[in-house]
């Protein structure tokens, strides 16, 4: 199959490419440094002919409020709108587990709007809500950092590495369409502090971590259960500590 991957030279996007790569697809990277922009729709009709499946790994290059629900509004209508018309039998997304959960944060409740159009647009297609990553544990101290403290919710998290979610997408993108959403998770759950406090002990990071009642997760609030899958998630095999293990 042609699979035209948006977002194809990111984290995500280029294990993505890879993958569907080595199972001998036909793979193409989108993204503004090939010449596709979905914000403005340049370079979508060309790079969608022929394409079996259209895989959306894209983000946001801000995240501040108005931006972002600006960029996944306007991103995501454009390329439903090109698949549609290029004739793309699949329009695969990644999202996030809890996502509808989640709209206290802006990034979030841009999320959600990207979903929404989706399942509205008539096409066929297929959400993939992942975990948080394990690369994004230092970033994610960092947005709650006061001082040298991080001040982090009293909830629970099932990471994941991003190479399991790149081939969690890759999948997605070679079978039918779910008219839904699949979730992919680690295999372990923690508690946000101890995620935290593991990643941030394997960079030698001395900051300070503590479960602060008032603290949010990029501006949400969370209960115990907020960040954790359902009962029906694939569970991916990468553990955390292996996984930082092999960063040293």
């Amino acid at each position: 199959m042609k699979v035209v991957v948006i977002g194809g030279t990111g984290l995500i996007g280029s294990k993505a490419v890879a993958g569907l790569g080595e199972q001998g697809h036909e793979v193409v990277v989108a993204a503004p440094s090939t010449g596709v922009d979905t914000l403005t729709g340049e370079g979508l009709a060309e790079v969608l002919k022929g394409a079996s499946v259209v895989v959306d790994v894209s983000n946001s290059p801000s995240f501040e409020d108005r931006a972002v629900m600006d960029f996944f509004r306007t991103s995501t209508t454009n390329l439903l709108k090109a698949g549609a018309e290029a004739g793309v039998a699949h329009h695969v997304a990644l999202s996030v587990v809890g996502t509808d959960r989640l709209q206290g944060s802006g990034y979030f409740r841009a999320k959600q709007a990207q979903e929404d159009l989706i399942k509205a647009s008539g096409n066929a297609y297929s959400i993939v809500h992942a975990t948080q990553f394990f690369e994004f544990a230092k970033g994610l101290a960092d947005g709650v950092t006061q001082g040298d403290t991080v001040h982090l919710p009293d909830a629970k998290i099932q990471p994941i590495v991003s190479d399991d979610v790149a081939e969690a997408v890759a999948r997605a993108a070679v079978a039918d369409p779910v008219g839904g959403v699949v979730e992919v998770a680690g295999p372990e759950v923690f508690h946000l502090e101890e995620f935290i406090r593991m990643g941030l002990s394997a960079q030698d990071d001395p900051r300070k971590i503590v479960t602060d009642p008032q603290a949010t997760y990029w501006g949400a609030e969370l209960e115990d259960s907020t960040l954790l899958p359902g009962p029906d998630a694939h569970i991916a095999g990468t553990r955390f500590a292996d996984w930082l293990a092999r960063q040293k």
